[in-house]
């Protein structure tokens, strides 16, 4: 069953969310070949585009060993499955969005012209077109849900902190088994990656227990959801939530000084992280506990709270699978986010086949009461000396040192991805014309 279907949805994304995603501060007046570029691409596109929604209404879903399955198909995001389970949420609508390929297909032409401007602002708000489909899409399952004695979900996609993006394949074969035809084309790549870029596959959960929702404000879709006017609205738009596109991977070393400009005087963009530090583990590393174990929260007064899960197993009873749970909170980037709290307790009972906790059961309480580098910034616990202790136990302390080595390790890393799409446009391209998963 299709909710929305709408082959020409209203695509007039706002000016506010244009210039958030173009890197601009909120109060930042565009003017000369800024705002001659930003109103050429909105009015090429407004012509040329072909945006689309389609929804697809799933009723039928379950949870188990910590694992939500829709249509029998097993989602893998423990975020994901922890907002549907709080919520109590019995359905699901997957939304497909997309800004067509007409969009995409016009910049790669300008790129290849040696146009590097007009290619970044049509690219950029073929992104906005996308966000604000989503939006658009959310507007109206709020309004169906309110009429159905219901509540809608933030919506959660593959490539946010939280769910690998190759679960895109499990989405898809959701669309492959309701045989729906689209109303225009998409394609799922091998990487997960979609085709045309500027698309994206959005699930929303739906709720009968309204009060739950209600009650816990991450619950809330208000928050990440930039749709205005809304007569649903229950808590303002914090514009902070990370995207699955980098639109930092779109800046060209050419693009002209009059854009940037105003960006690199922007008093309010100062960051506080190493952009460049050294760290233990390598960068694949980083980014796959990044996306599939950590996940980031931060406050409305800027604070952070990151909360990671380690598996490992112990080094006795041939190997017994373990898990512990981490988690950090921070102070915000203007006090330098400084550590001011940790946690690691055990989410499961792997640590009752410890050798260490088979000799004295008090090692948990040990464990609880280890605060390291409590106090400092992160920047400056990648300094931190430490023996190297890979054993995928906790029995003594140079493991547990090493693990939460770890913890600090991706935290720092995804704090340093979340200030470079702060950065926008001082980030240069890496791959001409391609995106990057942030």
């Amino acid at each position: 069953m299709n909710l929305l279907k709408e082959f020409k949805p209203n695509a007039n994304v706002s000016e506010a969310e244009y210039k958030r995603l173009l890197g601009y501060p909120f109060d930042h007046q565009l003017s000369g070949k800024a705002r001659e570029l930003a109103d050429w691409a909105r009015d090429w596109y407004s012509r040329n585009g072909y945006p689309w929604i389609y929804s697809i209404l799933l009723e039928n879903l379950e949870y188990e060993n910590e694992i939500l399955k829709i249509e029998n198909i097993e989602l893998s995001s423990k975020s994901l499955y922890n907002q549907f389970n709080e919520s109590g949420a019995d359905k699901a609508v997957l939304a497909i969005v997309s800004a067509g390929k007409e969009c995409e297909e016009n910049a790669r032409r300008l790129w290849q012209e040696n146009k590097p401007d007009e290619y970044f602002f049509l690219e950029i708000y073929g992104s906005a077109v996308v966000e604000h489909l989503v939006s658009a899409g959310g507007y109206f399952l709020c309004d169906w849900a309110d009429k159905n004695k219901s509540a809608v979900l933030p919506h959660y996609s593959p490539g946010y902190t939280g769910w690998k993006i190759e679960d895109q394949n499990e989405l898809w074969k959701l669309i492959i088994n309701y045989k729906t035809e689209l109303p225009g084309e998409i394609n799922l790549m091998d990487s997960g990656m979609l085709n045309p870029k500027k698309s994206m596959l959005a699930l929303f959960g739906i709720t009968k227990h309204i009060e739950k929702a209600a009650g816990l404000s991450e619950l809330i879709p208000c928050k990440s959801c930039s749709f205005n006017p809304c007569q649903y609205r229950r808590l303002p738009y914090k514009l902070w939530r990370s995207q699955i596109e980098d639109v930092n991977s779109l800046v060209s070393r050419n693009l002209s000084k009059e854009i940037t400009q105003p960006l690199q005087k922007n008093g309010n963009n100062h960051f506080q992280l190493n952009h460049d530090a050294k760290y233990s583990l390598n960068r694949k590393a980083l980014e796959k506990w990044y996306r599939e174990r950590l996940n980031l929260k931060i406050a409305d007064d800027g604070s952070v709270e990151g909360s990671f899960q380690y598996e490992g197993t112990t080094c006795s009873n041939l190997g017994h699978k373990l898990e512990f749970d981490y988690n950090v909170k921070l102070s915000s980037a203007i006090e330098g986010y400084k550590i001011i709290s940790l946690n690691c307790i055990p989410s499961d009972d792997g640590y009752k086949y410890m050798c260490g906790y088979i000799k004295d059961e008090q090692i948990l309480n040990v464990i609880s009461k280890e605060k390291p580098q409590l106090g400092k910034p992160i920047d400056e616990v990648l300094k931190w000396e430490r023996e190297s202790s890979p054993e995928g136990c906790y029995c003594n302390p140079e493991s547990r040192n090493h693990k939460w080595g770890i913890v600090f390790e991706v935290l720092h890393f995804a704090l340093v991805q979340h200030e470079k799409n702060e950065m926008n446009l001082q980030n240069f391209l890496r791959k001409s014309g391609e995106l990057i998963i942030d």
